[in-house]
Order: structure tokens, then C-alpha cells, then sequence
């Protein structure tokens, strides 16, 4: 989301969400939306690029972080679009089209991936029954609809409305999937804690070991989201309760949501033995 999208005056009174004049962003904003585009694109491209290129199987168990990733280009699109529309400002509009994947597409997907993690583990017979690829490619295909639609709902909400509806639009999806995201996470946390019944010896050890890397990667996947979304979620509180931007709010939600990009790609990359040349000593156990 961009900084120039929400415009307050001083008075504290709504106003429209679009400036009179073209806004400029910053500089911190420019290089923060720059690291985005030279890390992330090529990143996410990759990770694309290995799942289509591995396994069927493989390709069907990770198809929704596959769609992730698709949308997290869209979102660096976002980010190179609000940059070049410095100088070409009728980009402008079509970033502001964009910020649907910023604003549903990703922390949808997130749940998408949060959901079937959860059934897998605490559900597992359910989560058999639903693991053939046409319900992950039902699932998808709302979800893209969804998401379309909100990219829709973006430009006309951020040009027609005022800036406490669109601050709703974004706070309201943002809590509704974290709270989901949340539960299903500390589900699994919960039961992948729990010692269940297993043999003895060598087996349960690296049953023991399996769980334990599993633990970690739920883990920093929960405290990823919360970093992701809290410093948002408190600048559209203190919108909507004290018509008041925050700039460090919004500037450290952009930092965190930026960074936060790059977690599941990461560990995607070290999953499948990417990262092993580069960082030879990292090892998630």
C-alpha cells in the first residue's frame, strides 16, 4: 500500500482518499519498494520456476504457495509501478489497481496454506479425503476471483470513497485472515508439541526430528504474519478511531510487510536445497 493513497487533513475530518495533486513518495519509500522489485521478482520468479519444473506430486502439494508466489510478483509489480508513476503519472491509477494483491491476495493465499497445514496435521483424515489437485484448484480459483475483485474494489474505494472506508476495507480482511491464520497455526504448533505414540528407537527419533523442523517453520511462518500485520492493523485503528496518520506506523508496516515477503520463499529455497551453496551453515532443525 502506498503512502500517497491516504490523505488526512489537519482538521481531522475525512477527506478524499486521492490527493488533489499527484503525491510524491519518498525516498525511504523508493528504496524500500526498489529492494522489493530487485529481490522479490527474481525470487519468486525461481520459486515459481522450481515448482513447475519438479514432480507432479510436487507440484500439487506446494500449488498453493505457487499461487503465492504469483501474487507476491503482482505485488512487486505494485511496488515498480508506484515508482515509475513518479514520472509517468497515469501509472498511478493502475498501481493503485494492483494494491488488491496487497491488500487480500496474499494474506489469502497465507490462509490458503495455513488451512491445509492445519487439516494435515490435526485433520488428517479429512485432509486426505480433499488432497486430490481439483479441490487445491477449486480453492484457487476463488480465491484469484476474490482477489480480482478486490483490486476492483481498491481503485473505486480509493477514488470515490473516503479514507475511512477504504482504511475498513484493508483492517477488516487483514484481522479476518490473521485470526484465521492464528488459529490454524497455533493448532498445529499445539499438536505438533503433543508426543503421540510411535516406536521406539531410531524411528521415533527422526519422527521426533521431523516434527521439530516442522515446529520451527510453523513457527517463524506464525511470527512472520504477526510482524506482517500488527503495524498495519494498529494504523487503521488509529484512522478510523482518531482520523490520524501515523507515518511511522505506516513507513514500519512497509518495512515489515516487504521483509515478510521473502519468509516463505526462503524456506521454500532451503526445503528443496537451494540455499545449501550459499548458506552452507544454516540449518533449520
Amino acid at each position: 500500500m502506498n503512502s500517497t493513497t491516504l490523505n488526512f487533513s489537519t482538521s481531522g475530518a475525512s477527506t478524499n482518499i486521492i490527493t488533489n495533486s499527484f503525491g510524491d513518495i519518498g525516498n525511504l519509500e523508493i528504496c524500500v519498494y526498489s529492494f522489493n522489485v530487485l529481490f522479490g521478482l527474481p525470487t519468486h520468479t525461481f520459486v515459481i520456476w522450481l515448482i513447475m519444473t519438479g514432480s507432479k506430486s510436487g507440484t500439487a502439494s506446494e500449488f498453493f504457495f505457487l499461487n503465492l508466489s504469483a501474487c507476491e510478483i503482482g505485488i512487486c509489480l505494485d511496488g515498480l509501478l508506484s515508482v515509475l508513476a513518479q514520472c509517468v503519472s497515469g501509472l498511478y491509477n493502475l498501481s493503485m489497481l494492483l494494491q488488491g494483491f496487497a491488500v487480500t491476495g496474499r494474506p489469502l493465499f497465507q490462509c490458503l496454506i495455513c488451512v491445509e497445514r492445519y487439516l494435515a496435521v490435526v485433520h488428517p483424515v479429512t485432509f486426505l479425503k480433499y488432497k486430490p489437485l481439483r479441490y487445491r484448484l477449486m480453492c484457487a480459483a476463488v480465491a484469484w476471483i476474490i482477489c480480482l475483485c478486490s483490486c476492483l474494489c481498491c481503485i473505486l474505494l480509493l477514488i470515490l470513497c473516503t479514507t475511512d472506508i477504504y482504511t475498513c476495507f484493508f483492517l477488516q480482511q487483514f484481522l479476518l485472515f490473521l485470526s484465521i491464520n492464528l488459529f490454524c497455526c497455533l493448532a498445529v504448533l499445539r499438536a505438533l508439541k503433543q508426543s503421540g505414540p510411535g516406536e521406539r528407537g531410531r524411528a521415533r527419533e527422526e519422527e521426533n526430528h521431523m516434527k521439530r523442523r516442522a515446529f520451527y517453520l510453523i513457527f517463524i511462518t506464525t511470527v512472520s504474519m504477526i510482524i506482517t500485520y500488527v503495524p498495519y492493523v494498529i494504523l487503521g485503528i488509529s484512522v478510523i478511531l482518531k482520523t490520524q496518520f501515523v507515518y511511522g506506523f505506516w513507513f514500519t508496516g512497509l518495512i515489515c510487510y516487504v521483509m515478510a515477503g521473502f519468509v516463505q520463499p526462503v524456506l521454500y529455497l532451503h526445503r528443496a536445497g537451494k540455499l545449501s551453496h550459499l548458506c552452507p551453515n544454516i540449518c533449520i532443525c
